[in-house]
């Protein structure tokens, strides 16, 4: 089999799109979805950026307007979406579609008239051969059971996907999603971004305009609290030091390009605090005494500090109550998922939970997740929560595994089908 006849794999996130093709164990291609460009000047003035461009080690993203072709999940805007597809299937993949089949994940619930415009996309702006749509839950399932025996025999799991848009907790039976058992809620990365913008807006510096670098940010500092109140006590103790302090420089755009963490050491210290509140306290108290003498350090216009921010942004997707988001927190999402189920499966996915998505990359999410889930869970059952060793290209690998197999041929639908019976019919194959 040639390159160009090799099935291409997309999962086209609203964060970031990997693309690569089927039966490999890694994307060619983990790029941000969306075009940027750089401040200042008229429309025609700058050239717009498209996907790996932004990722150069030149370019500075510093107040970048950003154009992404995904909103809330969904597939809105397919002019920016044919200039990102086509940037990464033309210089990154060096693919030719028409010679090529395309799987393509796609979200849950996916309107009937944004599902055409994808066929639409698909089969008439890049010609693919055929086409075959899934959804990350199966995917994600497909590539875990075939990495853990116990869950192939279950042939069940409740897969959590927190991406960028929105997460939902999916019951998973036979690699078939049980749609009525799905449970949303309408927070992921993009909201978190924007919380912790408005936050480091309103205390220090106006960073409303700096999605990515506030992005990068929250990546590399913000962590999940496994004790709120006594970390927020522990910030108290001191009105000199919180210990919780780090600083994020942005790019001046000379020296350096690329906006980064000033002290990574200071960054990863207080991420891996022990758990016993006593210990925390006391290693505390002896960073007070070195600190006493040492210089409050000063601010300058290219820096922002983050404190109680780095555990009160992830947060959100615990208790958004807390933050007048009228939703159920994670947890409580979960167990209306399982509860929808018939009971016999209820046991078996509490045992056979699985966390996916960028937003699960937060230090300590399985943790805090399973001290949010016991008390909510029957005192018999278990709860089980595993982590994908990468959570950013589990749904990717499970769209590859399903790419490689013998009868993937016969699971698309094809571009002469397509063109005879039109975008709802071939839908069916797909029991979307």
């Amino acid at each position: 089999m040639t390159v160009g006849s090799r099935v291409v794999v997309i999962d086209n996130g609203g964060g970031l799109l990997k693309a690569g093709f089927g039966g490999d164990n890694d994307p060619i291609a983990v790029v941000p979805n969306c075009m940027a460009k750089p401040p200042g000047g008229n429309a025609n003035s700058k050239k717009w950026l498209v996907a790996d461009q932004l990722q150069a080690e030149d370019v500075d993203v510093t107040g970048m307007t950003l154009k992404r072709p995904i909103d809330r999940g969904y597939l809105i805007n397919t002019e920016v979406q044919k200039e990102v597809w086509e940037r990464v299937l033309r210089n990154l993949l060096q693919v030719d579609p028409t010679n090529s089949s395309l799987l393509l994940v796609e979200p849950l619930f996916n309107p009937p008239a944004l599902q055409h415009a994808t066929d639409e996309l698909v089969f008439e702006e890049f010609g693919f051969n055929s086409l075959c749509v899934a959804d990350s839950p199966s995917l994600v399932h497909l590539y875990e059971a075939s990495r853990q025996p116990m869950l192939f025999r279950a042939q069940c799991s409740l897969v959590v996907d927190c991406g960028f848009s929105f997460t939902h907790a999916s019951p998973v039976l036979q690699n078939f999603t049980l749609n009525y058992g799905v449970r949303r809620m309408d927070l992921g990365g993009k909201a978190l971004t924007n919380y912790l913008k408005e936050l480091v807006s309103y205390r220090s510096l106006n960073v409303m305009d700096e999605t990515l670098l506030i992005d990068d940010a929250k990546e590399k500092l913000c962590f999940v609290s496994l004790d709120v109140p006594g970390d927020l006590h522990l910030a108290r103790l001191s009105f000199k030091d919180n210990p919780f302090r780090c600083s994020y420089i942005l790019p001046d755009g000379i020296t350096y390009k690329k906006g980064f963490v000033k002290d990574m050491n200071e960054a990863h210290r207080y991420r891996s605090l022990p758990l016993d509140e006593e210990a925390k306290r006391k290693e505390h108290s002896m960073d007070i005494n070195k600190s006493e003498d040492r210089k409050k350090p000063e601010l300058s216009q290219n820096e922002f500090v983050l404190t109680n921010e780095r555990f009160l942004v992830p947060e959100m997707l615990f208790h958004p109550i807390d933050l007048g988001i009228n939703q159920a927190g994670l947890a409580e999402c979960i167990v209306r998922a399982v509860q929808a189920c018939h009971p016999y499966l209820q046991p078996v996915l509490f045992e056979s939970i699985i966390l996916t998505g960028g937003s699960t990359l937060f230090p300590r999410f399985a943790d805090r997740l399973e001290r949010e889930l016991r008390p909510l869970v029957p005192d018999n059952y278990k709860v089980k929560i595993t982590h994908q060793e990468d959570p950013i290209l589990g749904v990717w690998r499970g769209g590859s595994i399903l790419a490689s197999t013998p009868d993937f041929e016969s699971m698309c639908t094809t571009k002469s089908e397509y063109e005879e019976m039109g975008s709802a019919r071939c839908r069916r194959r797909f029991f979307h």
